[in-house]
C-alpha cells in the first residue's frame, strides 16, 4: 500500500470526504466506522473510479480500548501509515444533568480516549518509518464554553489543546499535526446531537467544504485550521473582548431548541 491514509468515522460526512480527497491523490486507505453497509459501498466506489487499495474495518471506537486494538491490528498487517485522521466523534444536547451519564462518557471514549489512543499509536510507528502526517477533527466549540452541549465542547477542547502540544512536540520527528475546527457543519452530527431545530446549524456548511480546508491545511503543516474566516475572526479578535458570562448566555440562546 502506498501513501497509506486511517480514516476513522469514514462512513459518512468529513471522514467519508476526506476519502475522496485522498482516493483522488492517489493514496490507498484505510477506513473504519461503526457501519459496513456503508463502508463496503464506499470502498467498491473509491476502488473502481481511482484505482487505488481500501481496507475496511467495522469498529466502535466509543468502547474501552477500541483505538489501542486498532493500532494492533494494522500493525499485525505491517501497514505503514502514513496520514492519520482522527475524524471520529458525536456530540449530545441538554442539560448535563438531564443526560444519560453512560452516553456522555462515550462520547469521551470517542472523542477523547479513542483519538489519543490512536495518535499515540500511529505517531510511534510514524516516527519509525521517518514521518507523516495527523490531522484531528476538532471544532470551533473548542474554543467557546458550551451550555446544553457542555460534554461535547469539552472534548473539543482538549482536541485543540492536544494537537497543537503534539505538534510542537513532534516537528523535530518530521510529523505535523493540524486540529481541523469547522463550524456547524451539514452532516448527521446535527440529527444525532438532537439539534435539527437549534439555530447553531443555520448556514452550515458542506462536509466536502470542510474535508477540502482541512486536507489542504494538513498538507501545508498548519497548526489550526478554522475552516470559515468570520469564524476565525470572530474567536482571534473578537471573544476575548466579550466577558465570559455574555458568552455562556449567547451559547445557551443559540443553542437552545425550546
Amino acid at each position: 500500500m502506498n501513501n497509506t491514509a486511517l480514516i476513522t468515522g469514514a462512513s459518512s460526512g468529513i471522514g467519508k470526504e476526506l476519502a475522496k480527497i485522498h482516493a483522488k491523490n492517489q493514496g490507498d486507505l484505510i477506513l473504519v466506522a461503526r457501519r459496513m453497509n456503508l463502508l463496503e459501498s464506499l470502498k467498491q466506489e473509491l476502488e473502481s473510479t481511482y484505482s487505488i487499495t481500501v481496507i475496511i474495518y467495522e469498529m466502535d471506537l466509543a468502547q474501552h480500548g477500541a483505538g489501542t486494538r486498532l493500532v494492533e491490528m494494522i500493525k499485525q498487517q505491517n501497514i505503514k501509515i502514513k496520514y492519520l485522521f482522527n475524524n471520529a466523534g458525536f456530540g449530545g444536547y441538554g442539560d448535563f444533568v438531564d443526560r444519560d451519564l453512560l452516553i456522555d462518557t462515550e462520547m469521551i471514549q470517542l472523542n477523547v480516549t479513542a483519538l489519543v489512543e490512536l495518535s499515540h499509536g500511529i505517531a510511534n510507528e510514524m516516527i519509525i518509518h521517518g514521518g507523516g502526517k495527523i490531522l484531528n477533527t476538532a471544532s470551533t466549540a473548542g474554543f467557546l464554553p458550551g451550555p446544553l452541549q457542555a460534554t461535547y465542547f469539552a472534548t473539543k477542547a482538549f482536541v485543540v489543546s492536544f494537537s497543537q502540544a503534539l505538534n510542537q512536540e513532534l516537528r523535530n520527528k518530521k510529523i505535523s499535526v493540524t486540529a481541523l475546527c469547522p463550524g456547524p457543519v451539514q452532516t448527521e452530527f446535527i440529527a444525532v446531537a438532537g439539534m435539527s431545530k437549534s439555530k447553531m446549524f443555520q448556514g452550515a456548511k458542506s462536509a466536502e467544504y470542510t474535508a477540502k480546508k482541512g486536507y489542504n491545511a494538513m498538507m501545508n503543516d498548519k497548526l489550526i485550521c478554522i475552516s470559515e474566516p468570520s469564524l476565525n475572526f470572530l474567536i482571534n479578535c473578537m471573544l476575548w473582548m466579550v466577558p465570559r458570562r455574555m458568552v455562556l448566555k449567547m451559547i445557551e440562546r443559540m443553542q437552545r431548541i425550546h
